[in-house]
Formats: structure tokens, sequence, C-alpha cells
């Protein structure tokens, strides 16, 4: 096997022309001539106890090539949408780079998506296609194949024996590749469009976002321009492929760095895998660090207070150690003796335990992180390298870097690929190569979100320090503006009191009115440990635990912690702790875990009218 020329964070780079102009055909095409043996794609076909498949980077290019023909079959050609709907096992992962090498544009559609959202994006991308995962996904897009104002003609059915009158996924595999099809294949160009991302809504409609191959691969670029990785670095691949972060992190750079993707369908599955593949690098969404750190802690509850002084002993080592590291300082020799003789001794076998020991970059995106979850982290020496941006920024704009610098708190500072600017009014302006085209409409135009310099207003109200690092405030439709004009951020609030263990998820509402008030979901993992710890039975769930003395009064001493940090406009003067954690099944949380305020607001409308009851 040859190997390749390399450059930073172990991509492959021996194409010709410009890297920014690269397509993603191109660099299958590459990866599978110079690196066939190596893995692309694992997955577990029979659930998480089913044993592992693995696909190298040549059967990766072969099986695309075969798929692709039984799509051309079924009439897709380029520039045709096709809509998937299907959890992240490799019939998805597949099917979306088949149809890329045919020149046809995959939209992956959320599983949790109501019916009237998945209505609305078939009738705006016009798709006569649509691949979904087994009978009990057909139902609602059955309906759409005799919509008048839907051209949806087609079901494949990836679940063997689920398919109905339905087009099977294996026959697809099937069909012969007719003479010539190959001229067919791979001749995207760097301005034709690669996916459209439809927004998760947490309000209104969602909006198809179009991304070009040269979008993605500008925003690849500048991502290799911030991390330092090890060659064909490992991705555990388990947030929805509808969600940018995972696209870029589960589809493109992979293909860009000929990297290996462990599929994981069961996102609360994701432990297992960690402990499994111990990867290099991690990413999760602030709620997956928060319920991590939850977990952690609770554990840590119970451990005898000798141990635990130990622990905490060595916590503080790595806390300085990162420290130096922020600052930009050399640690002194005794520092990283010290440090390297409790990472080994302390750190490591604990971060072993939950498969992180690995771990050289791990980064979170997409809402205000806590910086107590930060700081938490910076105990076991994990750096979390806080990131900023949005679907139409092709994901990252801004980013901590361990190789150009970070701030913990702080979401870096822009990547190569764009500028960033924060208006008079505070609102955070990105303009770039990774910006995206604009919103499809559905008459197959695409209307541009950018004003007449090439400014993208992303919605978000933010800083920018004088070392150039972002520091996110809130969405700017999401600010609190009290009745006595005092200006409030819900995020900066609702992250003080999830600094308590005890205290999972928060709501804080209080516009319009003369002081705020919160709703609080006990945390589902620490909760349970913490009451165990303090001789209060568990047996009864949360619903049990929120009606505990016990738990009311630690809850009561979190709530005044937070207080205590926060201005007087700030504070929260009453709150409802509640018995059931908000989810995305249940309608309270985007599939990327982002509050849908407006949904919590109106089902909990009763509670937050009864909080400001005398």
């Amino acid at each position: 096997m040859t190997s390749a020329p390399r450059t930073r964070a172990g991509r492959p780079d021996d194409l010709p022309g410009d890297p920014g102009d690269r397509t993603l055909p191109q660099l299958l095409a590459r990866n599978a001539r110079d690196y066939p043996g190596l893995p692309g794609l694992s997955w577990q076909a029979n659930g998480p106890d089913g044993n592992w498949t693995t696909f190298s980077w040549a059967g990766i290019h072969e099986h695309t090539r075969s798929l692709a023909a039984g799509y051309r079959a079924l009439g897709v050609g380029r520039g045709d949408h096709v809509l998937l709907m299907m959890s992240n096992r490799s019939e998805h992962w597949l099917t979306d780079l088949a149809l890329v090498r045919l020149g046809a544009v995959p939209v992956s559609v959320y599983g949790t998506a109501a019916p009237e959202q998945i209505t609305h994006i078939a009738r705006n991308c016009r798709a006569r296609l649509a691949v979904v995962e087994g009978a009990d996904r057909t139902a609602v897009w059955e309906r759409l194949l005799t919509d008048p104002d839907t051209p949806l003609e087609h079901l494949v059915v990836a679940e063997p024996g689920e398919e109905g009158d339905h087009v099977p996924y294996a026959a697809l595999l099937r069909e012969p590749v007719p003479e010539g099809f190959d001229t067919a294949l791979d001749t995207a160009r760097p301005e034709d469009p690669l996916t459209v991302v439809y927004t998760s809504g947490t309000s209104g409609e969602p909006k198809g976002v179009v991304l070009t191959h040269r979008q993605v691969m500008s925003n690849a670029l500048a991502l290799d321009a911030v991390v330092e990785l090890p060659p064909h670095v490992e991705h555990i691949c388990y947030l929805p492929f509808a969600h940018i972060a995972e696209r870029m992190l589960g589809i493109y750079l992979p293909c860009h760095r000929a990297s290996h993707v462990y599929l994981c369908a069961d996102p609360t599955g994701v432990a297992a895998v960690v402990r499994k593949v111990r990867p290099a690098q991690f990413f999760g969404v602030p709620r997956i660090w928060e319920k991590l750190s939850a977990a952690v802690r609770g554990l840590l509850s119970l451990m005898p207070d000798d141990q635990r002084a130990v622990i905490d002993d060595a916590f503080e080592v790595a806390r300085e150690h990162v420290a130096h590291r922020e600052r930009g300082e050399t640690p002194s020799a005794k520092l990283e003796e010290r440090y390297a003789r409790v990472r080994e001794d302390v750190l490591l076998p604990m971060l072993a335990a939950a498969g992180l020991d690995r771990v050289t970059w791990s980064a979170s995106a997409s809402a205000p992180m806590s910086v107590d979850v930060v700081r938490f982290w910076a105990g076991f020496g994990i750096v979390i390298m806080d990131a900023w941006g949005m679907t139409e920024t092709t994901g990252v704009a801004t980013s901590n870097s361990p190789r150009a610098g970070f701030r913990l708190g702080s979401v870096g500072r822009p990547v190569e690929s764009v500028e960033v600017r924060v208006a008079e009014d505070g609102e955070i302006l990105v303009r770039g190569a990774s910006v995206c085209s604009g919103y499809l409409q559905p008459d197959g135009s695409v209307r541009s979100v950018l004003d007449a310099d090439g400014w993208l207003a992303t919605g978000d109200i933010g800083r920018m320090d004088d070392d150039g690092y972002l520091w996110l405030t809130d969405r700017k439709k999401e600010m609190i503006i009290t009745s006595t004009g005092k200006n409030v951020s819900p995020a900066l609030v609702e992250n003080a009191l999830k600094t308590h263990p005890l205290i999972g998820q928060a709501l804080v509402h209080g516009d319009n009115r003369s002081y705020l008030v919160a709703l609080l979901v006990l945390d589902a993992e620490a909760a349970p440990a913490w009451a165990t710890a303090h001789g209060i039975r568990t047996d009864g769930g949360l619903a049990a635990l929120a009606a505990h003395p016990g738990i009311r009064a630690e809850v009561e001493r979190g709530v005044a912690a937070a207080n205590a940090r926060l201005s007087r406009s700030e504070q929260v003067k009453r709150y409802e702790l509640l018995t059931e954690e908000w989810g995305p099944a249940t309608g309270e949380l985007t599939p990327s875990l982002k509050m849908r305020r407006r949904i919590i607001r109106e089902r909990y409308a009763d509670s937050l009218s009864g909080l400001y009851e005398s």
C-alpha cells in the first residue's frame, strides 16, 4: 500500500489543484486508491450486542458504486434531492455517499421530526424518493405518496422484511451496473450542492440550508488548522446526520482525512462504544457533557472520604496544569512531574474505565457551555475545546484550539474560512468561504441570507475580547427583557443553576415581568446517586425524589448558591421542581438537545403563571 504525503491533523494531501476546490467523490477515489485496506466504516448490524462489521475504503468505494446504480435505476439523477430518515446505520452513511457520487443531493431528516415538519421538508425540497428505516417510519411517508402538493413517488425501506409494498434496500444492490455507468459518476463540481441541512426548528418551520462541496471543504480545511489528531483517527458517530456537526464529523471529515467511523445507531449506547473504541477524539453537545459529568460526580459522591481526597488533589494538579496552558505558559518542571504522576496513578485509570484515556481532542458546540462543566473536565486533564457555529456556517465558525490557544468559557477565535465581527447591538456577524449559499425555496431557487457586504446575521449575541476570543451571551431573540428594562441572558442564569449536580435541566422565564422564575428538572443520573449517599430511597424514581424534603432542601441551596453569583436582575426568585426529564421524544428538546423554549413555556404555562401569583 502506498503512503500519501500528509499535512496537519493526519490529512492526506496528494490531490492536484486548490484543496478548497476538491469534491467528496474525489476524496473517496483518493482513499480507495491510496488507503484501500484501511478501515473506513464499522457498525453493529444486529444491535448493541452484535458483532462489528467493517468496510475498508476500497470496499466503501465499490459498495457505493453498486448502490448508486440501484438508485439510478429508480430514476435518481444529477441535482435530485433524496430524503433520508434513518438512524446512524450503514445504509444511511453509504446511501449518502452513493447519492453524492450520482450528483444527487442527500437530505437527512431527524427521526423525531413531527409529521407536519416532514411534510414541509418534502414539499420544500421536491424530493421524489425517500429512504426510511422500517415499518414504524413508513406510515407518515405513505400519506405523502398521494399528497398532490408533494412529488414523492417511491419509498426505499432499509429494514429487511419491513418493506411491504415499497422498495427493499437490498434490492438496490442487486441491480446490475449498466455499461458506461461510470461516466455518470463522480462528476460533481465544487460549486454544486453537496447537501441540504434543515434547521432543527427551535421555533418556526425548518429552513433548508444549501451547502456546496466548496463550502464543506473550506470548513474541513479550517478545522484541520486548529486541531492536532493522529492519522486515520477514529470517530464515534452518534448524533443525527440531520445535524450539521455530525455531517461534518461523521461523513465529510472522515472522507477528507481517510479516518475510521464507528456508527452508533442508538445514542443512549454511546458510552459502551466509547469504552470499546477508546477514541482519540470525542465531540458532544453541551447536554452530553453535562450528563457525563453528572454521572461521574454521582460516582465520586459514593466514594470513601480518603479515596475522594486523593482524587480531589489530582484534580487540582490537573486544573493548575491546564491553567498554565490556557495562559500560554510552560508549566514548571515540578508541575509537569506532579501532573505526570497523578495522571498515571489516578486520572488515567478513571478515564480508562470510561474509554476516554486516549482522548487528545474533545470538543463541544451548539449552545453556550457551562464553565463549571468545562472546569470539571479540566480536573481530568481534558480540555473541552468549545466551538461555535451554526448550520448556515457549515458548522464551526470559531473554535478554541490546543494548537492556536484556548480560553475556557469562550468559544474560541474565528477559523480560517470566515471573518467574524460583533455589531453595535451585540449580534455576531459572519462572512467567508464556508458560509452557506442560502435557503432552498420550493421552486428550486436559493434565497441568499447575506447582506450587501456578504455578512450573515447569526441571531446570536456575544462579545469579542482583546485577544480575538468570542464569548457567547445568548440567542438575540431569546434575551429576556424584564419589566424594569433589564436585558438578561437566560442561558447564563440556567448554566449557573445547573452548576449544582442535582439540577440537570433549567428554563428561566421573565419577559416583561419584574423578576425571574425557573422550571427545574432533577438530573436523572446525579439525583439517585446523591440520594443514595444521603440515605434516601430511590425506588420511586425522579417523581419521588423531587418530592422528598431532603432533595428539595438541597435544590434550594443550589438555587441560593447560583443567585449569589448573579446580579440582582438575573436572580431567580421562585421556581418549580419538575418530575420528568425533557427530551426530543417528548418535544421539549430538539434532536440536537437544544431547548425548545416556546414548547416548554406553552406546556408549563400554568406552572409559570402560578410562580407569579402571590
